[in-house]
Formats: C-alpha cells, structure tokens, sequence
C-alpha cells in the first residue's frame, strides 16, 4: 500500500507547493454588493486547458466554500475517512480492483488533509492570528483547470488527490459491478 500511497502523496504535495510558491494568491472582493475575483492563471492549452491557483475551502465542486465551518468539518470527515479505509484494509474488505482504490484514496485524503491541516498558517494576513483562527482558514490547493470543449464547460479546478480519490472511486464501483454480476451469476447456476 505505502508504495502506492507515498510516491503520489508525494507527487501531490510536491505540485501544490510548486503552484502555491509560483502563483500569485487568489483574491476575492465586494464593491458595491458585486463579487469580483482574481486568479493567476496560465494557459496550457487555448480553450481546454489552464493551470490555475484555487483554494477550496470545502468539499468537491467546492461545495461549502467561503463558510466558516466547512475546513473544521471536512478536516474532520478526512480523518474519519482515513480511519475507516483502515480498518476495512486491516479486514480485507478490498477485493478485487478495489485492491487498488486504497492506497489510492489514501494518498487523496492525506494530500487534502495535509493542505486543510498546513495552508491556512501560510496566509500572511493571518500570521499573527491564533492557533485556531488559522487552522479555520485551511484550505485545499486547486491547479488543473479544464473545459470540456463540445459543451463549452469549465470543470471545477481539481489537483493530483482529487484524481486519486476519483479513480478510487471509480475502481469500487466496478468491484461492485463484478461482485454484483458474479453473485448474479451464482444465483441463476444454482436454480
């Protein structure tokens, strides 16, 4: 499992702190009830792909964001998802290709969990803030930015653990499918 895990955790870690030192910081303000924002962005490929610099304060497609209790509670739902992956390995619940979506999803959820615990204390106009006010501004580094072309749609900026917990996902569900279709299978034999 550590030999999955590390090297993308790794990986994961290792690009957002590239992005956070090497764009600026985004910027979100009000004039006269109007939202405005700023965001360094860099075009990689005209109309498809852009590297960009985000914090996400909440939870997938940014669900919960600008709140002041999203990075407690997802702090805390990261944790409790890494302790249950745990237990369930320890069991040999993961058969299969979900053999593979562990390690996987434990790498996505220490690379999140390591930005919401680490990224609010770099924030310079919280430096001199307390232990918790800085915690409270945890956020999750978002840099890869693409728009899918035929339907001219922005998808929701995303980084290297959110595609380790998405393709985790998507290797639990075909377990399922197999698991689904096999117990299927013997049902039918046995008539």
């Amino acid at each position: 499992m550590v030999l999955v895990s590390l090297p993308l955790y790794i990986i994961d870690q290792l690009s957002k702190w590239w992005i956070v030192f090497n764009f600026k910081l985004p910027r979100i303000f009000e004039v006269n009830g109007v939202t405005y924002g700023y965001e360094d962005t860099r075009i990689m490929i005209e109309g498809f792909f852009n590297l960009v610099r985000r914090h996400n304060q909440g939870a997938a497609f940014g669900i919960g964001n600008g709140t002041s209790w999203a990075p407690v509670v997802f702090l805390c739902v990261l944790v409790i998802a890494l302790l249950a992956i745990l237990f369930f390995w320890k069991r040999g619940s993961f058969t299969g290709p979900a053999r593979w979506s562990a390690p996987l999803l434990i790498a996505g959820i220490l690379g999140n969990l390591t930005d919401r615990l680490f990224q609010g204390f770099w924030l310079l106009e919280f430096q001199d803030a307390g232990f918790w006010t800085r915690l409270s501004k945890g956020y999750v580094v978002d840099f890869l930015d693409f728009t899918i072309p035929i339907v001219d749609y922005r998808w929701p900026a995303f980084n290297v653990a959110d595609s380790c917990i998405t393709i985790s996902a998507i290797l639990l569900f075909i377990t399922a499918l197999m698991e689904g279709r096999q117990e299927f299978m013997d049902s039918k034999s046995s008539k």
